[in-house]
């Protein structure tokens, strides 16, 4: 009842963005052809990155860009029924196998990745059917990914704002994935989507951050969530409620954390902060609700 269950209990109950394993220890260099990521020695980790790599979170929005995207979102929600942010939600995935000499994962490990979509997402009323499993051998696309967004993308995407084009490929030492905000689709749809590692599926040998729950991550980005700790302490946060303030990334399971004088603890067991796979297992019921508006408002 780890993921499925909690998540499923707690939702009864109730722009770009990156992911890179957050952790204190000393910074792993970035591998060859990975040189366009950020990497920092003296600051707390922005994405998502492998134990003791420290990276800048690619593309994440800024106050200001935050903003804006709040202000669009809360003029669509309003112009829309409370009936049609209501229904439950059908979410078409592509999985997009982009493989050199290594990387070409098993229909097995993708359909492994799909059980963990749809048991962290139980409970929002989030369900992920398989459109299909497409694979493209590209040496280049897959050693550099970042690099080559742009291209790979336009070549292998597919669907509309309601198919998810999941690609998979090696990004590198720091970042385990990034994602694209709903907001994004009308402006750039061939580069919608979320791009994870893909040793980070489940049984990758990336250790700590293998049961698949970078893809749970950024999958929430794309569905319109921000990070627990956006905004640190101050502002509005993650725009999200019922999910407590939160100074910085988690590293770990740091078991009563709690870094900002608002009441509650860190939500280091949130899908949305960078705990270690086997610490996080929930979405709160304010994040469903955001999840089910941003789709009425930009994916329905």
């Amino acid at each position: 009842m780890k993921r499925a269950g909690i998540a499923a209990v707690l939702g009864m109950a109730a722009a770009f963005t990156a992911y890179a394993p957050a952790a204190p220890a000393t910074l792993a260099a970035p591998s060859a052809g990975h040189a366009s990521s950020t990497v920092c020695a003296d600051q707390p980790a922005q994405a998502r990155v492998r134990a003791g790599a420290h990276a800048t979170e690619r593309n994440q929005p800024g106050a200001a860009q935050v903003a804006a995207m709040e202000k669009d979102f809360q003029n669509r929600v309003g112009k829309l029924r409370k009936a049609s942010t209501a229904a439950a939600i059908t979410v078409r995935v592509h999985f997009q196998v982009v493989y050199g000499s290594a990387g070409n994962v098993s229909d097995s490990v993708l359909n492994k990745q799909l059980t963990v979509l749809n048991n962290a997402y139980a409970g929002s009323g989030v369900t992920f059917t398989l459109a299909e499993i497409r694979r493209t051998q590209n040496a280049a696309w897959f050693s550099d990914p970042e690099g080559n967004e742009r291209k790979m993308k336009s070549a292998l995407h597919t669907g509309n704002a309601q198919d998810l084009n999941f690609y998979t490929a090696d990004l590198g030492s720091s970042l385990l994935g990034w994602a694209t905000f709903p907001s994004s689709y009308r402006s750039q749809p061939s580069m919608d989507g979320v791009v994870v590692h893909y040793q980070s599926l489940p049984g990758g040998s990336i250790g700590n951050y293998n049961e698949g729950d970078t893809g749970t991550h950024e999958v929430g980005h794309w569905m319109g969530l921000y990070h627990t700790f956006q905004g640190g302490c101050s502002g509005s946060g993650d725009s999200v409620s019922d999910t407590p303030a939160e100074q910085s990334p988690a590293s770990g399971c740091p078991t009563g954390r709690d870094t900002c004088s608002a009441p509650g603890a860190d939500p280091i067991h949130n899908f949305m902060d960078y705990s270690y796979d086997s610490c996080m297992y929930e979405f709160t019921p304010g994040q469903s609700t955001r999840m089910k508006n941003q789709w009425a408002a930009y994916r329905a």
